[in-house]
């Protein structure tokens, strides 16, 4: 006897359709699982074993074959235990009319409990994209649903049984993203927290605007984690493409809350400076997301940027300009998203206190070139926006008022910018003005003969690289944004200018 189920594998953050195949015939009693089972795969047909005996049902003593078709697609996770735990069902006499039209995936418990399992949102994208409907554990029915698939929960592998054979009667899980939502609503900080810093508040509102990476260094205590914790109240809100693709991330990982599975804030990332290169990129041996994918739409915060290992501050250099990072293993290769917007945070010395006008610094020259060194010249060079924040007033401190330098503002000018620049990439592959390779910069930035001057001076002062030479115009073209002007205009490139230029020399 022979039957075939429908479940499904992700691979990366997408979901691919996988056969389960069970076929019974004569022989000495068996049963084998074959088509590259790998850990939880390949120990699915013993959970279903104990939750069919635990549920009165009894295999017919034959010679048992599962495939999981495609068998070059190696086979990791526990989602298919349920349909396995079916089929073996089905072969055994239980009446189930037909398997059509359902995707199955859900872990079994030894005793025919149905478990929640990590990926059921991009399971749930394949499921709407291919017409089926989808039948998860109760705990991931909302995750389910809020992917667009028709989907069912529950509790047990008798409710399933019965549901498929009509005995049963079941709703849907609803349906509701839940992306109606008041954006004030989601953060409990605001950038009228902020004392002073009106030179760095203007340069997050330019990063933010036009998704420039920016470093921020100061002595400890001058505000730069609160800047950074910020930035994502002035950010726009995410677009419906934005959020799968940061649903489907978070799915993987089991990240999801399971009450309101679904993405709408902008991600904020803020891993510890001792993590190891593998969690930033991603990898291990099943090849799972890092923090820069866990990052994808929002933003990659490193404090104490030069105590983080060489090697893992390095690899940054390859998905801060491509915008994906591929993770490539024995068993396969699997490439992630990782368009972030980077934001780190450093002291100007390893004491803090170089420049202070408070504390006196106590650190020698070669020390100070030494904690400097740890940030290379190709890293700097990547990252937008480099501004000093300085130590703020007593006047401000102490001042009862709140900064009028609101979050809510602020977002009004880069929602602005974003609009603008939504119109200018409407027919390219890139959203910001900080994606922007030479021909859209040749297209998009051209100076005039005063701002050509000015640059052509700075570039001769300060030695700048022809990629700091492309940030400046990208910045500029993003201030002009902000402002509302077509063309670029010198003030535009002084200001440009002055987020290259360190005022932090020995």
């Amino acid at each position: 006897m022979f039957t075939k189920l429908k479940s499904a594998i992700v691979v990366g953050i997408e979901a691919f359709d996988v056969d389960v195949e069970i076929d019974a015939a004569r022989g000495l009693p068996s049963i084998n699982i074959i088509g590259l089972a790998q850990g939880a795969a390949k120990e699915s047909k013993d959970r279903a074993l104990h939750a069919l005996a635990n549920s009165s049902v009894k295999l017919p003593p034959k010679k048992i074959t599962i495939n999981l078709a495609p068998a070059d697609l190696k086979k990791i996770g526990s989602y298919f235990d349920l349909p396995i735990a079916l089929g073996l069902a089905h072969i055994s006499g239980v009446s189930i009319p037909s398997f059509d039209r359902y995707v199955f995936a859900a872990e079994l418990s030894l005793d025919g409990r149905l478990k929640s399992t990590k990926g059921i949102f991009p399971i749930g994208v394949f499921a709407k994209k291919n017409n089926l409907k989808l039948i998860v554990s109760k705990e991931n029915e909302k995750e389910g649903a809020i992917s667009g698939a028709e989907t069912y929960g529950f509790s047990t592998f008798l409710e399933v049984i019965n549901f498929l054979n009509g005995t049963l009667e079941q709703e849907k899980a609803s349906g509701d993203t839940g992306l109606s939502f008041n954006k004030n609503s989601l953060y409990d900080v605001d950038f009228s927290d902020i004392k002073g810093q009106a030179k760095v508040k203007r340069a997050a509102l330019i990063s933010v605007s036009g998704f420039h990476n920016m470093l921020l260094i100061g002595s400890p205590g001058v505000g730069k984690s609160m800047i950074a914790k910020r930035l994502p109240t002035i950010m726009p809100d995410m677009t419906e493409s934005e959020i799968l693709e940061t649903t489907k991330i978070y799915s993987v990982m089991g990240l999801l809350d399971k009450d309101s599975p679904i993405m709408l804030k902008r991600p904020f990332r803020s891993p510890h400076s001792t993590s190891s290169d593998v969690s930033m990129i991603g990898g291990g041996i099943n090849a799972m997301p890092g923090e820069i994918t866990l990052a994808h739409n929002g933003i990659l915060f490193l404090d104490e940027f030069p105590e983080f290992r060489r090697n893992v501050i390095e690899v940054l250099r390859q998905p801060m300009e491509d915008g994906k990072i591929t993770v490539s293993r024995a068993a396969n290769k699997v490439t992630y998203p990782s368009k972030f917007m980077l934001v780190a945070a450093m002291n100007p010395c390893k004491c803090g206190y170089y420049g202070s006008k408070r504390k006196t610094c106590s650190c020698t020259i070669a020390q100070i070139k030494q904690y400097r060194s740890k940030i290379s010249g190709p890293i700097l060079d990547r990252i937008d926006i480099q501004v000093s924040v300085p130590e703020v007033d007593y006047e401000d401190l102490s001042s009862e008022s709140q900064s009028d330098t609101s979050s809510s503002k602020m977002r009004e000018k880069v929602e602005l910018a974003f609009d603008i620049q939504k119109s200018r990439f409407k027919n390219s592959p890139i959203n910001h003005n900080a994606q922007m390779n030479e021909r859209q910069l040749r297209q998009f930035c051209k100076l005039d003969d005063e701002s050509n001057t000015i640059l052509k001076l700075a570039v001769e002062r300060f030695a700048f690289s022809a990629r700091s030479y492309s940030k400046i115009l990208k910045i500029a073209r993003t201030i002009a944004d902000i402002e509302d002007f077509d063309d670029i205009k010198p003030t535009h490139i002084k200001e440009a200018i002055s987020y290259r230029v360190l005022d932090w020399e020995i």
